[in-house]
């Protein structure tokens, strides 16, 4: 047996996938699942502005994508949710360097 997903279930993912859906955004999930980084860093890595890289961290943190942790007037941005990580890590894992599938992983 399948799934059977709930109406508000449905809206809440199809929004998850829509904030993830912008390469810059997902981007910055993927920093801030590899470790703890303030905004100056996120926006350094991710090539973007520090305004633009807090205008899609807030974003995303009123969505529970990233939690921020202030320490005197900066602000440290990571992903603790277990699920979220293994969802950006599983996606990255599937999509090969050159944007190709990535093979599946032999069984044994």
């Amino acid at each position: 047996m399948g799934i059977e997903p709930t109406r508000q279930q449905l809206e809440t993912v199809a929004r998850t996938f829509a904030l993830l859906s912008s390469p810059t955004r997902l981007h910055l999930v993927a920093l801030a699942v590899a470790g703890e980084l303030d905004v100056s860093a996120l926006a350094h890595e991710a090539g973007i502005t520090v305004a633009t890289a807090s205008q899609h961290l807030s974003k995303m943190r009123l969505a529970g994508l990233v939690s921020a942790r202030r320490d005197g007037r900066r602000l440290f941005y990571t992903v603790d949710d277990p699920h979220v990580v293994m969802v950006v890590q599983q996606m990255f894992e599937h999509i090969a360097p050159d944007g190709t599938l990535a093979p599946d992983p032999v069984r044994e």
